[in-house]
């Protein structure tokens, strides 16, 4: 208890920080009229993350009244022309796993306050602030932004009782974090450097114990291949992932990344290599890629050695059976397909099979 106060200035104080009190001790108890909320976003493998307090209309005028236009001055705290809280009770925070760009402005990655600022022709800013722990906008002090910009606000149709954040428009690169209140929207860019990130991230990771598993080594080098970034990297990786255990698999991302560059040569080469330590699916899902790029006599020989290897897979011979059809060969499709369906293939490979001897004339 606050005694002895003697002025209306203590009295405030004393009031407030009695009711602050309370707030801290009484977590056990539901927090209204403005709960607590969290919206968290991936992007590439960067997080982002809003804890905030969820105020209502209630019916109340909220821009420019409840929500004031521009800049306002506090009457308590420092006593600083401060931007809105975004949201109620303590500051709401943005949260970055990742160093990122807002609204085109660079922002490390951590913790920070946001706030905005809205003004009555729907101008408006993104504050972000370093002070983060505080109360409102009570403490709020210039001197702890981390970046400001500019933004325009939404008129929209839907009429949101509770302010929400949420991430309406999400890409590789970036996130829109959206305030939704009353019937306006608060629009925020955020974006990472995704691959970069993923990179670094995974620079880091295979240098401990993950570097020593050869599936680790071939996933990283297939990002770094699938974006075209840092490829030296990633046949260093490839390289090492085949020492550990030479398959099918790093053979043929390799095979990849050699023609890409330019080595045809060289990549048929390791695709020779890499053929005869394929499984059945490995040779079907690289059979079909063949296929879908006109390589029929590439995709033919692949099929025809999962055959080979597996001559009781009803689906092996069913797949042949495709790539000479495609191939305009009815005289070697047709054996084929009523090889699989001799061997009680399963329903979508019967149907396969029946299909196309039904195209082909033969059933």
């Amino acid at each position: 208890m606050i005694q002895l106060v003697r002025s209306r200035g203590w009295i405030l104080l004393g009031i407030l920080l009695s009711v602050f009190t309370v707030q801290a001790q009484q977590t056990w108890l539901p927090r209204e009229p403005s709960p607590g909320a969290t919206v968290s976003q991936t992007v590439g493998i960067s997080v982002i993350h809003v804890n905030y307090s969820r105020p209502s209309v209630r019916g109340r005028v909220v821009w420019g009244t409840l929500v004031p236009y521009g800049w306002n001055v506090q009457g308590f705290g420092l006593g600083n022309s401060a931007p809105w809280r975004a949201g109620a009770n303590e500051n709401t925070v943005l949260h970055l796993s990742n160093d990122a760009k807002i609204q085109g402005v660079p922002v490390p990655a951590g913790d920070y306050g946001l706030f905005f600022v809205i003004n009555a022709d729907n101008t408006g800013e993104v504050i972000l602030s370093k002070d983060y722990k505080s109360w409102g906008s009570f403490f709020y002090d210039p001197k702890n932004d981390q970046m400001r910009a500019k933004i325009t606000i939404r008129d929209v149709a839907d009429f949101n009782e509770r302010l929400t954040y949420s991430f309406d428009s999400v890409s590789k690169n970036m996130a829109e974090l959206d305030l939704n209140w009353d019937k306006k929207q608060f629009p925020v860019k955020i974006e990472f450097a995704v691959d970069q990130i993923v990179m670094d991230n995974a620079t880091e990771l295979l240098k401990g114990q993950t570097g020593f598993f050869w599936q680790n080594l071939n996933a990283a080098a297939g990002y770094a291949i699938q974006n075209n970034i840092d490829t030296a990297q990633a046949m260093k990786w490839l390289n090492t992932s085949i020492g550990f255990n030479p398959n099918y698999n790093n053979y043929r991302m390799k095979a990849v990344l050699l023609k890409n560059e330019g080595d045809s040569v060289a990549s048929e080469k390791l695709m020779k290599l890499a053929l005869p330590l394929a499984t059945e699916n490995d040779l079907n899902n690289y059979g079909y890629q063949l296929l879908a790029q006109n390589k029929f006599s590439q995709a033919i020989d692949v099929l025809k050695l999962a055959t080979q290897k597996n001559p009781e897979s009803a689906n092996a011979w069913d797949s042949l059976g495709e790539g000479y059809a495609l191939a305009g060969n009815k005289k070697d499709a047709i054996p084929c397909f009523k090889k699989s369906l001799s061997l009680n293939p399963p329903g979508p490979t019967k149907a396969n099979s029946e299909k196309y001897l039904k195209q082909l004339g033969a059933l």
